[in-house]
């Protein structure tokens, strides 16, 4: 059990835990998963952390077939600008290793925006705190569980 399952089943939510075998050579994690769980990518969504300009950072939760757009997590956040986080600092403030870190069960709770394209399913994957391993759930459960808002955050690609 990771933090992030160990949340979902606290809360009482219905969720799905996915496993599949992580191929180490593999860089984009999220597609890696969309393509072994046979899931649309637009379903699955990748956790990325940001450094506001008050030097705090926060969590963007968005489809993994999308690129942040910074500035709109910025504006949604109420800063003047935004930057991809510090690997390193990411790690630390999650607790989660790179490609396997999830948006629930972080070490502190961070602001969080999920793009506004997770409504239009009835369930999303997110990681569930390790690679190979995803967990499913409805968006809002999950916005719930985090505090969150949705926005639109994806730049037009």
């Amino acid at each position: 059990m990771t933090p992030a399952i160990n949340i979902a089943k606290k809360a009482k939510i219905n969720y799905t835990v996915h496993e599949y075998k992580h191929d180490t050579d593999t860089s984009s994690y999220g597609e890696e998963a969309a393509t072994k769980l046979n899931i649309k990518q637009e379903q699955v969504f990748k956790t990325l952390l940001v450094e506001l300009s008050s030097n705090e950072l926060a969590v963007a939760v968005l489809p993994v077939s999308h690129k942040l757009s910074l500035k709109n997590i910025a504006s949604y956040l109420g800063q003047k600008k935004a930057v991809m986080a510090n690997k390193d600092d990411a790690q630390r403030s999650t607790g989660y290793l790179l490609g396997g870190i999830s948006a629930l069960g972080q070490k502190k709770r961070l602001k969080t925006i999920i793009d506004n394209s997770a409504l239009n399913f009835t369930t999303i994957y997110i990681s569930a705190g390790k690679r190979g391993l995803e967990i499913e759930l409805n968006p809002k459960d999950l916005a719930k569980l985090l505090n969150a808002k949705f926005e639109p955050i994806t730049s037009a690609s």
